[in-house]
């Protein structure tokens, strides 16, 4: 297929863009791309590729803006339930650590998710995973963490593992038994912290290897906060990920400065996610460091907070910024991408071309897949997205309607506009 006819092709080649550089959008005007058995063959000009390739089935892009998809490298896909009455809590001035020490937060929606059956959780996760690619989503990162005991979270992990639909994202697993202190362990987080070390992963690598042999390993994760896992918890958890070669990330900073940026950088974890509260000598072992900074500007917003990721010092320091939606139950039932561009423009003051980047090639590194996703370059997956407009920068300058008039992913074309009777 012959994409052709762009008024802007955002290639955004050349991989992560780190520090000042972020935002380079390397544009090509009238472009095309070729993509063949669901992989980019060439670009070039439109002139240029419809004269070398007379007979390939077209598409025209009418004058509009094509570019990758986005990749949503932090999201919570995957649970049962929800938190509406919490959000009512937090409105009547509760705080968010006050409804999780009471037993709310994300205990409710343990205790929701645990009662799940594997096609109950399948069937929410389908619902949830093709409103994101309608939403120009083609690459998502789930986590487990909703379970909190052996049985419920390997069940999470298999059926994001499994999950294969070609009107969804891509999904990409990630293992995170140390979201919270499951009840039964209330009072005694060194007794789950062994037990999350000693039995689930191992357990999980087992699982893995025997179900999905061949396959990449998951990431494992863990919530370094106040209220949840100590850095010193933490440390012991993510090293004894690492040497069951799993490759890492982690929750830092959200709500205190814990450390756990700095943990990242040290033991190499793939990406450091949240990052409100990170201190300026987190900010420089980042910027030392191939580790991404994960910002979640949905979360401080769904929880009415004014603080948000020092994007600007961390970009000054030469760190890897990317942005995710952090979509959950909780503080952010929000998967739109879009709108996560829109709120990181006002909010921490990136520009559409710095937030784009961080969306889409910077968010692949965030998960490991930047040599296959995130930019429009030869031998890359063709996850494409054809906007409703000329110009890039109605992206992030518009907020509240779906600018996506086209997704293609796996040879799949979906219409969106189309769909919606637009």
């Amino acid at each position: 297929m012959l994409i052709h006819s762009a008024s802007q092709l955002l290639t955004l080649s050349g991989g992560p863009q780190r520090g000042t550089a972020l935002g380079t959008l390397s544009i090509l005007p009238d472009g095309a791309v070729l993509t063949r058995s669901g992989r980019i063959l060439e670009i070039g000009p439109t002139r240029d590729l419809l004269a070398r390739h007379p007979q390939e089935p077209l598409l025209d892009a009418g004058g509009r803006v094509v570019m990758p998809g986005f990749v949503d490298p932090h999201t919570h896909l995957i649970f049962s339930g929800d938190r509406a009455l919490e959000f009512e809590q937090r409105l009547q001035g509760k705080s968010y650590l006050e409804i999780l020490a009471a037993g709310g937060g994300i205990l409710s929606t343990v205790n929701a998710t645990r009662a799940a059956s594997a096609d109950q959780l399948t069937g929410l996760l389908r619902k949830r995973a093709r409103q994101l690619l309608r939403l120009g989503t083609t690459t998502a990162e789930v986590k487990t963490g909703y379970g909190l005991d052996l049985d419920s979270e390997i069940t999470q992990l298999s059926v994001v593992a499994e999950y294969s639909d070609m009107l969804s994202p891509d999904l990409v697993p990630t293992f995170l038994p140390a979201h919270a202190i499951p009840p039964e362990y209330q009072g005694d987080s060194a007794g789950y912290t062994r037990r999350v070390m000693e039995g689930m992963l191992p357990r999980a690598k087992e699982m893995w290897l025997q179900r999905f042999a061949g396959q990449s390993l998951p990431f494992v994760d863990v919530f370094c906060e106040r209220g949840a896992f100590t850095l010193e918890e933490s440390r012991l958890i993510l090293t004894r990920a690492a040497e069951l070669g799993f490759p890492l990330k982690i929750h830092a900073d959200e709500f205190e400065n814990l450390g756990g940026a700095s943990l990242a950088a040290e033991l190499g974890a793939t990406s450091a996610d949240h990052l409100v509260c990170t201190s300026p000598a987190d900010i420089r072992a980042l910027a030392g460091s191939s580790t991404v900074a994960v910002s979640l500007p949905c979360t401080p917003f769904g929880l009415g907070e004014t603080a948000y990721t020092p994007v600007k010092d961390i970009l000054q320091a030469g760190g890897l910024v990317a942005l995710a939606s952090d979509f959950n139950p909780g503080t952010a039932w929000c998967g739109n991408m879009q709108f996560v561009l829109a709120l990181a423009c006002r909010a921490m003051k990136m520009t559409p071309a710095q937030a784009i980047a961080a969306a889409t090639i910077n968010a692949a590194a965030a998960i490991q897949r930047e040599d296959s996703i995130g930019s429009l370059e030869p031998g890359k997956l063709a996850h494409l997205l054809i906007l409703d407009t000329e110009d890039y920068q109605q992206l992030g300058y518009r907020f509240g309607a779906n600018l996506i008039a086209t997704v293609i992913k796996n040879e799949q074309v979906i219409s969106v506009l189309e769909d919606a009777g637009c």
